[in-house]
This record gives structure tokens, sequence and C-alpha cells, in this order.
């Protein structure tokens, strides 16, 4: 991961100190080096890191794309390209959701299956969440392409935030000053404020219609090859991991070249319960690699799996912001993206203030840049600031906005790497983005503050930093 001094939006430099990640290393039991130690204290670091834009999941699906004659739309990634060069009748991406880098270093051996074959690591998107960066995955494009921001987006149109997988309007804790007006509410829970009840965005998917994308299924499908899910969202919607690896068992045993991508929500559901470090976590984490490694050893030769991740995942100190009326009364709605990259409305009487209240309150927290900072700085993937194209703008962003050959793709010439935004994207982001680069979690409600101690999202290489793991089934020379 890139270490960075930002320029924040308050004006001054963003501090460095040595509690940098890289600089935290200790010895582990193996006699090599772990940035995950317990030497190492998020809720120091002041060192943002950075997605690095060059060697991510955006080029990793890149790579797939060119790899099964696909247009490509930014250079590859060659961590990856050494494997596919060897043109393997099955190219299987299996993603388990969060296992970063670091959650392999605090629980598997360095001797075990998914160790023993990691080929190296790579960086998730900005931010490092599941919408944003499975979205970059199974697309090739960058957030800011396909504008699937996080779990929580707003979308101008309907002047609202959406929670964009349940297609729902956002999670909001009634009788609150952001409390929408008719809603029902719920039962409290646990002694927390009562919950809205959950009801649908629109009468259509919000998302599917407003940012819409085209994934590397359909890509390579009408490259001419194969490709397929397996996944609990895609039909025939295999809803546990044993179904999941048995119909890629299933898709590999059948004649023709094709690629797999399959999809499991574990160990992320079971770290945002619990934590990274838990009994809980560590059963799920050597659970999964037992069965992969059971399952690698049934594919037939002349395969090919990957085993990645979408992001990473921290433990968090969570608080609400409901709870910094200084903060609430100066936004024009609640936050949205995620607990750890708020976009943040100002009203307009307090835009000129807000940024010096925003310090005074989280300190250095988190880094807070005004919308064309963000951009600036290509947080949400190299676009360049002068091409944010605003609502009503051309709306063929990103499809054929950047094409690479796959002749080129594979050059070691660098290519042009600025993309086109998605037209939504700008006035998606807000006034500002807050950004954690600590251990510290703003939620928009008490129970959620209460009940999730790992999160992911922010500006650190815990979350950011994830594996590539390659197992060659009758290895190609």
């Amino acid at each position: 991961m890139k270490k960075v001094s930002l320029q924040s939006a308050t004006g001054g430099p963003h501090p460095t100190q040595a509690c940098d990640p890289a600089a935290a290393q200790s010895a582990s039991s193996d006699g090599s080096t772990n940035s995950w130690s317990n030497t190492y204290d998020p809720s120091k670091c002041q060192s943002p890191a950075l997605p690095d834009l060059d060697q991510c999941l955006v080029n990793f699906a890149n790579s797939i794309l060119v790899n099964f004659g696909a247009k490509s739309t930014v250079p590859t990634l060659p961590l990856a390209d050494r494997y596919l060069a060897k043109n393997y009748r099955n190219v299987v991406v299996l993603l388990l959701d969060a296992m970063g880098t670091a959650i392999l270093q605090k629980h598997l051996s360095p001797d075990g299956f998914f160790r023993k074959h990691l080929a190296g690591s790579m960086s998730s998107v900005f931010p490092p969440t599941t919408v944003a960066a499975t979205t970059s995955i199974i697309t090739g494009q960058y957030p800011c392409e396909h504008a699937w921001l996080g779990w929580d987006c707003y979308y101008p149109q309907l002047q609202k935030n959406v929670t964009v997988y349940l297609n729902s309007d956002q999670l909001t804790e009634a009788n609150s000053a952001f409390a929408k007006e008719g809603a029902e509410i719920d039962e409290p829970r646990d002694g927390f404020p009562p919950l809205e009840k959950m009801r649908p965005a629109a009468d259509f998917h919000v998302g599917f219609t407003y940012t819409p994308y085209k994934d590397v299924i359909s890509k390579i499908t009408e490259a001419g090859g194969n490709a397929f899910y397996s996944s609990p969202f895609v039909t025939p919607n295999p809803q546990t991991l044993d179904e999941i690896l048995t119909r890629v068992k299933t898709l590999c045993a059948e004649p023709g070249r094709k690629f797999v991508y399959a999809y499991w929500n574990e160990p992320d559901g079971t770290m945002h319960k619990t934590g990274t470090t838990s009994d809980a976590t560590h059963e799920v984490i050597t659970a999964i690699e037992k069965q992969v490694e059971s399952f690698a050893g049934e594919l037939p030769d002349d395969t090919l799996l990957f085993i990645t991740a979408d992001h990473g995942h921290m433990d968090s100190r969570n608080v609400c912001l409901l709870d910094y009326p200084e903060i609430t009364k100066c936004l024009v709605r609640l936050p949205s993206i995620e607990p750890r990259a708020l976009n943040l409305f100002v009203k307009d009487e307090y835009k000129e203030s807000f940024p010096s209240l925003w310090k005074s309150t989280f300190g250095e927290k988190f880094l807070l840049l005004s919308r064309d900072e963000v951009i600036a700085k290509k947080l949400f993937g190299p676009v360049d600031a002068g091409f944010a194209p605003k609502p009503g703008d051309d709306e063929s962003a990103g499809e054929d906005a950047a094409c690479v050959s796959a002749e080129s793709a594979t050059k070691d010439e660098p290519v042009a790497a600025s993309v086109k935004a998605h037209p939504l994207f700008r006035d998606m982001l807000g006034d500002y983005l807050a950004i954690a680069i600590s251990d510290l979690s703003i939620f928009n409600t008490h129970i959620e503050a209460h009940l999730m101690p790992g999160g992911h999202a922010g500006l650190t290489q815990e979350e950011l930093e994830i594996p590539l793991i390659a197992v060659e089934k009758g290895v190609r020379k």
C-alpha cells in the first residue's frame, strides 16, 4: 500500500507518525515479520494508506478479461498475468469476504494451505468495503466509474440515502433529527432507541436503475468465452460454502475453457459481530482453509484457482453520530457510504466553519477532505478532476471511456490510467468526505455502533491489503 501525507480540508498537512503499520513490525513465531502484531496500535495511527490503483482488484479483473479475449479498460495485474499466461482450461476466482492479508497472518500458519500458496498481496479499492470492492472485481471498474460506493449511497434523483443491496431506505433511528415523516417504528431492542421499520426505497431497484453496469461474466460471454457465477445472489443461488464449491467443481468438470467467479460472505459476517481476533473468527477462518484445501484437491487438472478477498478487516471503536449534536445540526441529511467513509452534506450556513468544527470534535482520527479534494486525489479511482461529469453529461461513462486492447494492456510500458467517472459520482460524494485513519468508526444509529465491533472502509493498510493466493492443478510450464 502507498503511504502518503495528504493535505486535509483544514488546510494543513496531515501528520505522519511512527505508528505507520510498516514501521510497527515485529518478529512472528516463524521468524518472519508481521505488520499486524500486538505492537500495532490503530487508535494512534495517523499515517493513512492509499489504494494502489495500478495493483488492485480492478487490475486483477482486467487480467481475467484480457485472458478471455475481452476488452480491458485499465492495465492488468502482473502478479496474476504470469499465472494466466499459461492458459488453463478452467480459471476460478474464489472471493472470501474480508479475508485480508492481515487476517491470514493473524490466524493461519505460514505452512498452511493459504499462506503456502500465497503469490503476493494487492490492494483493494477505496472504500475497501463489499459493495464497492465486489462491484469493482465483477466489472473491472473503479468505484468512481460504477458508483456503487458503499452500503448506503445518496441518489440525487431521489434526494435520499438508499441501502443499495437491500433496495431500502437507509436505516434511521426513530425520533431523531433525521427521522422520516410518517415512518413506522420498530420495537426497541436491548434498550437501544427504536429504529424506523425498513421500507423499500422505490418501486424499482434504485441501484440497477441509476447505476447499472455490465459485469465481467457478460463481457467474457460477449467476447465468445464461457463464464459463470457461483454465488448465493445469482441463480442457481447456492446458499452455503459447500454448495458454492460443489457448483464450481461441476462447472470445471464440463468441457471447454471457462471462467468461474465464486463468492462467500465469510469471514466478514463473523468478524463484524465478534472482531478480528475472537475464537469464533479463528474457527471460521481455519474451517474455511480446511474446506477450500479439500475442494482444491478435487478440482480437475488444467485448473487455476485464485483465492482472494474484497477487503481486509479491523477491530473498531464505535460511536454514534447522534451523540454529537454540534455536528448533526450542520448536516442536511445523515451521512452515507460507510461508517469509516462518511459523505457529509453540510448546510450552507455552516460550510465555512464545518472543517474546524469536525477537527475539534474528532481530532486526527479522521481525514476530512472536500469533494474536489477527493476527486483530485483520485481516491475512488484515477479519474481526472476535469472529467468528473455532472448529471446530464454523457451517461456512457466507463464502458468504452478508456478501452485498452488485450495486446497493449499486457505490455510493460504504462497505459493512460485516467477513466471517466459516472455522471452521478460527484453529487454522491457530498460536500466533505470523512475517512477513518484510526480505529474510530461513526455509525448513524446506536444499535449498529453497539453490534459491530469489526469494520472496514477506512484508509489503513489492514483494511486495504488483500492476498492473491494461486493454486495450480496440473501445472503448466
